[in-house]
C-alpha cells in the first residue's frame, strides 16, 4: 500500500524551510527581519534535528558571508531577508556571482525605502534583484504566488543554484509570506532534487574555473583540493589576472550559463491567454487579485488573460512578446509605483501598456484590475 502523504496547513514562510530541507539545504545563516523572520525561527528548530547547521549572525553582511563560506565547504545554504537585509547583502551576493558560489537567498518583500513598513506588502525589489550588486552579473530570481509553490520553488531555487554555480533569489511579498494554505508534503523522490557537479580529476589537476566548462565542476574544501576563491577577475585556477582577454572571457561566460540555459530556468502560469485581449502581467499576492479579476471578467465575456511569471529573471521576454501580439493592452499591476511595467514595455513596443501601482501598504484588489480591463472591452 502506498505511503499516504502528509498535508498540513501552513504559512508561506513555513513552506520556504519545507522546501529547503527537502533539496538538501543544511546550513542556514540569516539575521531576523520582519516579514521574513519566521523562515529562521523553523530553520533554527528544524536544522539540528537533520544534522544541519543554524546561525543567527551579527547582521546580514555577516548572513550572505556564513553561507558563501559554508557553500564552499560543500553544504547547500539558505538565508532570508527582507528589504533593508536585502540591500545590505548586495555585495555578498556580487561576490558569489562572480566566485560562482551556489547559495539560496530568500526576499520577503515589504514596503520601503529604509526602514519603510515593515508589516505590509511590497513588491518594489524585483529591479534590485536583477540590478542590486555592480557590474555585470548572472541573476536568477524566482516568484511564487501561492503557498504549496513556495515549497516547490524553494526545491527548484536550490536546484538552479547548484546546476550553474550561482547565487538564486526568491521573492515573494509579505501577504503571500505570511499566509496559510494547505500544502501537501512531496514524498522523497517526488520532486526532482539536483546536487553540484564534482570534480572526477586528481585535486593537482583542478582548475575551479576550467573555461573547457560551461559551468565548472566544484570541489569542496575539506575534501582534498586546495583552489583560490576571489571576488577579483581570476584565471582558471582561481587566480587574479590582468589580462584583458581572460577578463572578458570569464564575465561573459557568467552570463553565458544563464542566457544559454533560459528553457531551462524560465517558468511561466499562462490563464486564459490563447484568445486573450487584454492581458494582466502580475507576480505575488497581485498575481492572485490578477486571476479572480480575469476569471470575473470571462464571466462578463471580456477576453482577459493572466501571464505570470514564476521566473521573473531571466525576464520571460518571449512570451511577454507572444502574447502582446494578439494584446490590445497590457495591464501591469504592481506594489510599487511603476518596475516590472518597464521591462513589458521594452518586449511589447506598440501595445498599450497601462500599470495599476499601489505604495500605501494594502493589497491591490481584484476590482482594481477589473476596472482597468474594462476600459478595453
Amino acid at each position: 500500500m502506498a505511503e499516504k502523504r502528509a498535508k498540513k496547513f501552513m504559512q508561506g514562510n513555513e513552506a520556504c524551510v519545507e522546501g529547503a530541507l527537502y533539496a538538501g539545504c543544511r546550513f542556514y545563516g540569516g539575521y531576523p527581519i520582519t516579514p521574513s523572520t519566521e523562515v529562521a525561527e523553523h530553520m533554527s528548530v528544524r536544522l539540528p534535528k537533520l544534522g544541519g547547521k543554524f546561525i543567527q549572525t551579527e547582521d546580514e553582511i555577516a548572513a550572505i558571508s556564513v553561507i558563501v563560506g559554508a557553500s564552499l565547504a560543500g553544504m547547500k545554504t539558505l538565508t532570508a531577508t527582507s528589504g533593508p537585509g536585502f540591500s545590505l547583502k548586495q555585495e555578498g551576493i556580487g561576490y558569489a556571482c562572480m566566485a560562482e558560489v551556489p547559495c539560496v537567498i530568500i526576499n520577503v518583500m515589504r514596503g520601503g525605502p529604509s526602514t519603510g513598513y515593515p508589516t505590509g506588502p511590497g513588491q518594489s525589489d524585483v529591479m534590485q534583484a536583477k540590478w542590486g550588486t555592480h557590474g555585470d552579473h548572472p541573476v536568477i530570481a524566482l516568484t511564487p504566488a501561492y503557498v504549496p509553490e513556495i515549497l516547490a520553488e524553494t526545491v527548484r531555487a536550490f536546484n538552479l543554484a547548484e546546476k550553474y554555480r550561482t547565487p538564486v533569489m526568491v521573492l515573494y511579498d509579505e501577504i503571500v509570506g505570511h499566509m496559510r494554505e494547505a500544502v501537501t508534503i512531496p514524498m522523497p523522490g517526488e520532486l526532482e532534487v539536483i546536487d553540484r557537479v564534482k570534480p572526477t580529476c586528481p585535486p593537482e589537476e583542478y582548475l575551479p574555473y576550467d573555461e573547457k566548462y560551461e559551468v565548472p565542476p566544484l570541489a569542496a574544501f575539506g575534501e582534498g583540493y586546495r583552489f583560490h576563491v576571489t571576488g577579483l577577475n581570476h584565471k582558471a585556477d582561481g587566480f587574479p589576472t590582468n589580462d584583458p582577454c581572460v577578463i572578458e572571457e570569464g564575465i561573459k561566460r557568467l552570463l553565458r550559463k544563464v542566457e544559454n540555459n533560459k528553457s531551462d530556468i524560465l517558468k511561466n502560469d499562462e490563464f486564459e491567454l490563447d484568445n486573450a485581449e487584454v492581458v494582466v502581467f502580475a507576480i505575488g499576492s497581485t498575481a492572485r487579485s490578477a486571476r479572480f479579476a480575469v476569471r470575473a471578467c470571462r464571466e462578463r465575456g471580456i477576453k482577459a488573460g493572466l501571464l505570470r511569471p514564476l521566473t521573473l529573471w531571466p525576464f520571460p521576454e518571449e512570451a511577454v512578446r507572444k502574447t502582446a501580439k494578439k494584446a490590445k493592452a497590457i495591464i501591469v499591476p504592481e506594489l510599487s509605483l511603476g518596475q516590472m511595467i518597464y521591462e513589458v514595455e521594452r518586449c511589447a513596443p506598440g501595445v498599450k501598456t497601462v500599470g495599476i501601482n499601489r505604495v500605501d501598504g494594502e493589497p491591490i484588489k481584484p476590482a482594481q484590475i477589473i476596472e482597468a480591463i474594462e476600459k478595453f472591452k
